[in-house]
Formats: structure tokens, C-alpha cells, sequence
């Protein structure tokens, strides 16, 4: 009898038991679920984002070269070659004796490759091409403006014979975007003073804001010289060319995400 009693309090428990697992269990879903969805859905927040642009402009104190020489159509790879390191030393020769540094001289490519002429569709190897091509920094060329026209036409005429660009830059690119970065501010903070007024709103406090650099001389820049992927040959009587850096602008655009009030 008392063995029967034992088993009925049992057999009366099991569901409230259960049950108390199953709110449990329903209670820790819910508070799962609430925390995801506060993670994944934040409340939207009454906000506004005003973007602003800041210029500088600067006059470029460094330019870079870009020279190039060809070796054509020679015998053999070993002669293409000496030939090749013939006409680079020369050149080197004359960059140094302008006053440039040897750790501002920088080989970019080298390459060595036979040469074929086409006939019937047929190929045959007529001879090895080599080709060199040298990055030259010249600084100071606010100062020394000439220097750059001089290193082009003093390059040519120590058998460099071919030019694939100069790219301006400046020294302190960093100190000019931020320089620009704090006007763009000062312009995102004006307008943001006459929107608000103008739609009778009150602004609260900076929630969040980015920078974008729209234009600078570590970018891709329009006013560098170039020739894209072809070379410009020079020629040893050529009249000095003149490359004037003149004046670029940095731009840096700034956008603030303000609370409204």
C-alpha cells in the first residue's frame, strides 16, 4: 500500500514538473530571441547626416621620372645585354652628375626577350630586345624647377631613349589632408547650423562621421604626366622639354551623422 502511494505521488508530479521545464525552456527562448533581435534590428534613431569637402592647395616639391631604355633587334641575349648595362651606366652617370642621389635612382622593370619577324605565318627569332626602365626622384623643385627638364633631356642624351612619365607630388600629403579634413569639418558644421534652422529642427550631439580623400598626389592624379602603357622615344638633339609641376589641390570630404532632437 505504501509502495502504491509513493507511485501515484510520482505519477501526480510529472506534469508539473514538465511544465515548469517547458516555461522555463519558453522564458530562456524569449530572452535569446530578444537579445538577437536587439543585436541584428536596432531601434531607429532620429538622425541626420550632413556632409562637408575641404580643399588645400599645394605647389609639388618632389616629381618622379619615370625613364626607360631599349635595346633592339641584337645578335644574341648576352650582347643585348652589355649593351643595355652600357647605356643605363651612362645614364646614371649624368642623373649623378646633376646633383641626384643614388638612392633616388630606382630600377622599376628589366626585362630580356627575343625579338621574331612574322613570314607566312611562320616566326623566326630575329634577334633579343632588352629593356631598363628607372624611376628618378628630384626634390627641392620649387626651389630647383629646372632640375626635372634637366634630368629628362640630360637622361636622353646618355642614351635613355624613352620617357614614361612625371609624377608631381608633395612632402607633407599627410599634414595637407588633414589640414583638409579640419575644413571639410568646419564646412559639414556650417551647413548643418543652416539646415537645421531652415527645417526647425535642434541637432544633438555627433553620433558618428567618415572621411573620404576625393583627390590627392598618392591617388590617382589627372594632373600627373603620363603616357599610359606606351613609351615616348626621345631623341639626342631634342629641345629640353618643360615640365612645369604648377599648382594641385588636395580634397577631402567629411560627413557627420548628428542625433535630432
Amino acid at each position: 500500500m505504501q509502495e502504491e502511494t509513493k507511485l501515484k505521488l510520482v505519477r501526480f508530479s510529472e506534469p508539473k514538473f514538465v511544465i515548469a521545464i517547458s516555461l522555463v525552456l519558453a522564458v530562456t527562448a524569449i530572452a535569446v530571441v530578444s537579445i538577437l533581435r536587439e543585436k541584428i534590428v536596432s531601434d531607429q534613431q532620429n538622425q541626420v547626416s550632413i556632409t562637408g569637402q575641404g580643399k588645400v592647395s599645394y605647389q609639388p616639391d618632389i616629381a618622379t621620372v619615370t625613364l626607360g631604355v631599349q635595346i633592339d633587334r641584337v645578335q644574341t641575349a648576352d650582347l643585348a645585354l652589355q649593351q643595355l648595362n652600357e647605356k643605363v651606366a651612362k645614364t646614371v652617370s649624368s642623373l649623378e652628375a646633376l646633383g641626384i642621389k643614388k638612392e633616388d635612382i630606382q630600377t622599376q622593370a628589366y626585362a630580356l626577350n627575343p625579338q621574331y619577324d612574322y613570314k607566312d605565318n611562320v616566326s623566326t627569332v630575329a634577334g633579343y630586345g632588352a629593356n631598363q626602365k628607372l624611376a628618378i626622384k628630384v626634390s627641392d623643385i620649387i626651389n630647383k624647377p629646372e632640375v626635372v627638364s634637366q634630368v629628362v633631356a640630360q637622361a636622353g642624351s646618355a642614351q635613355a631613349n624613352q620617357v614614361q612619365g612625371v609624377e608631381f607630388t608633395v612632402s607633407n600629403v599627410n599634414d595637407l589632408k588633414q589640414q583638409a579634413r579640419l575644413l571639410a569639418i568646419a564646412d559639414a558644421k556650417t551647413k548643418s547650423v543652416g539646415l537645421a534652422q531652415a527645417t526647425g529642427v535642434k541637432l544633438g550631439k555627433v553620433l558618428n562621421w567618415y572621411d573620404n580623400v576625393l583627390q590627392a598626389p598618392d591617388l590617382t592624379n589627372p594632373n600627373n604626366l603620363g603616357y599610359g602603357g606606351s613609351d615616348v622615344a626621345m631623341a639626342k638633339s631634342a629641345t629640353p622639354p618643360q615640365v612645369p609641376g604648377g599648382t594641385q589641390d588636395i580634397i577631402v570630404e567629411v560627413g557627420l551623422t548628428y542625433e535630432v532632437k
